[in-house]
């Protein structure tokens, strides 16, 4: 009999069962009355071995004929018939709530709102880059006791209106929306699609390979595989030259977060990842100062430059911070309210890799997952000397994602159910 599994308010797993009968209604015979009475002293001895047989075979015949159809001797089994198979979950709703809340809104918000109002004082973080030095000069008074002058360069007032607009458009689109998975072929598949000279079909990519930057990828000669798929995303502007045996060669699209770009804009034509000027960049934003850097390399980029869109952004981040809930009480027995000091509270965010997998389970209809995962023998990126991880993220929480995604995609919460993940192998 099928299982559900549930999970109560403690988190703690709960099962029940669901008992399905299955009912025959055999046909009424019409027998004369002077004969009932023999008729049926002679059946009582043998209806119920004959009704038992019949049942059996009923039984054995629709076994046989759903094992027929749906195991593949007439048509191909279909990988998203596991989700038949799979229990049905019930969320635990208080997770589901604190999952929901973004402890950086109310901060955010005001940061977007002193930009759109032109006040960049509060991001003093670029002065230590090229971005602020382009738009920005110090006019130092004779008079030591006074305060330097600040003044905005010509090329400021240039590209100011396009950084409103877009800082604008990508703030008035952020919210939650569960199906937006359903919408990434036309927000990604279809520009990428028209920038190759293709007509921008929505038929996703056959295959697609998700390269991490872990160390462990040294440890497997992975490449001819990783190159052999259709679509190859890389993270990071992680070099490959060296490595081809290990990481491949082909790069379809560099995938990256915003403090990337901001690098990239220090440089002319702000190109900086390693693939080649026509591979197409996709990126996050971590900082909405950063539209300031995307402004401007939008205009000199070569291939598509795409941001993510906010509804992806929110749906990824309320994902991860549901699956670092859960294992922070699961494994500490403290209060979730204890959840932010744990986490750097604002700071916590999903990491690059997952939003890159989660990119690829909407454009893709296969995945493929290389250099996620970590050993204590290797670096944690494989073309760098970093041994430490980012406290900003919870790994051991995404991958507990990784494995419901593969194993039991039910398990994911906030994904539409209109929306069916692909089949996913992850390579080690």
């Amino acid at each position: 009999m099928p299982k559900i599994v549930s999970f109560a308010q403690d988190g703690s797993a709960t099962h029940s069962f669901e008992i399905r009968g299955i009912y025959y209604w055999s046909s009424l015979a019409i027998i004369p009355s002077n004969h009932f009475v023999d008729f049926m002293a002679q059946i009582k001895t043998s209806v119920r071995p004959l009704f038992s047989i019949l049942l059996l075979t009923v039984f054995a015949v629709t076994l046989s004929f759903r094992i027929v159809v749906h195991g593949g001797l007439f048509s191909p089994f279909d990988p998203h018939d596991r989700f038949l198979l799979q229990p049905k979950v019930v969320f635990n709703s208080t997770l589901l709530k604190y999952a929901a809340i973004d402890v950086a809104e109310d901060k955010s918000k005001q940061e977007i709102e002193q930009l759109l109002e032109g006040n960049f004082a509060n991001h003093g973080r670029l002065r230590t880059f090229a971005t602020w030095r382009k738009f920005h000069h110090d006019i130092r008074p004779r008079s030591s006791s006074s305060l330097p002058v600040m003044l905005r360069s010509p090329m400021f007032y240039r590209y100011w209106l396009d950084f409103r607009r877009n800082l604008n458009n990508w703030a008035r689109k952020k919210r939650f929306q569960a199906d937006v998975m359903n919408e990434l072929v036309t927000l990604f598949k279809h520009p990428i699609d028209r920038y190759n000279g293709l007509n921008g079909s929505d038929k996703k990519y056959g295959s697609c390979a998700v390269v991490g930057n872990s160390g462990i990828l040294l440890k497997k000669n992975h490449g001819e595989l990783i190159d052999s798929h259709e679509m190859v995303i890389r993270l990071n502007n992680a070099r490959t030259e060296r490595y081809e045996q290990n990481v491949g060669s082909k790069t379809s699209v560099s995938f990256v977060n915003s403090n990337i770009l901001h690098l990239c804009a220090r440089r002319a034509g702000c190109f900086c990842h390693p693939y080649g000027p026509t591979v197409p960049m996709i990126m996050y934003v971590c900082q909405a100062v950063h539209f300031m850097d995307y402004t401007m390399c939008n205009v000199s980029h070569k291939a598509p430059l795409l941001v993510t869109d906010p509804r992806f952004d929110m749906l990824c981040a309320r994902i991860v911070k549901y699956y670092s809930l859960k294992r922070f009480v699961e494994e500490t027995g403290k209060s979730l309210d204890e959840w932010g000091s744990a986490h750097d509270g604002s700071m916590f965010h999903y990491s690059s890799g997952m939003q890159a997998v989660m990119l690829a389970l909407g454009i893709c209809d296969k995945v493929s997952i290389f250099g996620y995962g970590k050993s204590a023998s290797a670096k944690h990126h494989y073309h760098t000397n970093q041994k430490t991880e980012l406290r900003l993220h919870d790994y051991e929480a995404e991958y507990a994602f990784y494995q419901d995604m593969m194993e039991n995609p039910r398990a994911i919460p906030f994904i539409s159910d209109n929306f069916k993940i692909p089949p996913v192998v992850i390579y080690h």
